[in-house]
């Protein structure tokens, strides 16, 4: 098995000697693995490395549910899914926190470490084809709404979500969009703000930004269109429509 340009993160309260031997099993199955501590700037300063991640949830370890909670807000920002090992007690602990939508499989102990490391390249298979389509970055402060445009988009597209212009910012630090989709009214940094620091950072300035917004009036639209996106939907807009608008768009380009 060779596993190219994919990482495993896998997650542990401490680099205890099963999850050594884990590594190495996945390393003797050509399976690129790092192991990172379970602390939040420890995950977040790697997460970008990984394509995969897995938790090896420690028997008798505890772990703060903030941990749990912040892995979920990261798998459902940037569209991962997360495999989980552990006793079923410890598993069930974590899934109060980690929706089961993320949780792409979960392994009891003792674990089977074939069918751990078939699941890990498998993750990696629909991983690696997720890449091939388009990713948009949808932002907006109203949560009903980007879990409603998230799921219209995701049977087409890569889809990650941030709730704030300053977590749009920090997401897109470590990841590549194709598009923003971009709420024009937030509290805070409001939509043009965004843009704006966008199109100021060499690394972010060609990424294309469609506002979203829910003023359809003739000023409106003018102030919209003066901060020169590459367009504009109004938030009325039906699951279809929005979806052969986006087509139209990527086509164009």
């Amino acid at each position: 098995m060779d596993i190219k340009n994919d990482e495993l993160m896998l997650i542990g309260s401490k680099e205890s000697f099963l999850i050594r031997t884990l590594m190495k099993k996945l390393e003797d199955a050509g399976i690129k693995a790092f192991y990172t501590g379970a602390d939040v700037d420890a995950i977040n300063g790697q997460w970008a490395r990984a394509s995969v991640v897995a938790f090896y949830l420690d028997q008798g370890a505890h772990t703060k549910s903030s941990i749990f909670q912040f892995i979920n807000d990261r798998l459902n920002e940037t569209d991962k899914k997360i495999i989980l090992i552990g006793e079923k007690e410890d598993i069930e602990e974590a899934e109060k926190f980690i929706s089961k939508q993320v949780v792409a499989q979960s392994f009891l102990r003792p674990l089977d470490n074939e069918k751990f490391i078939f699941a890990v390249a498998e993750n990696f298979r629909i991983a690696s084809s997720e890449k091939e389509r388009k990713s948009i970055l949808i932002v907006d402060d109203d949560a009903t709404y980007l879990g409603l445009i998230r799921g219209w988009l995701k049977g087409t597209y890569k889809v990650s979500m941030a709730n704030s212009g300053l977590q749009a910012i920090k997401l897109l630090g470590g990841n590549h969009v194709d598009l923003i989709l971009l709420d024009y009214e937030m509290p805070v940094v409001s939509g043009p703000q965004v843009l704006e620091m966008l199109r100021n950072d060499s690394e972010t300035s060609n990424i294309p930004v469609i506002f979203l917004t829910g003023k359809s009036d003739k000023g409106s639209v003018v102030k919209v269109l003066a901060l020169k996106p590459e367009g504009y939907l109004l938030k009325t807009i039906e699951k279809d429509e929005l979806l052969k608008e986006l087509e139209k768009f990527f086509k164009g380009r």
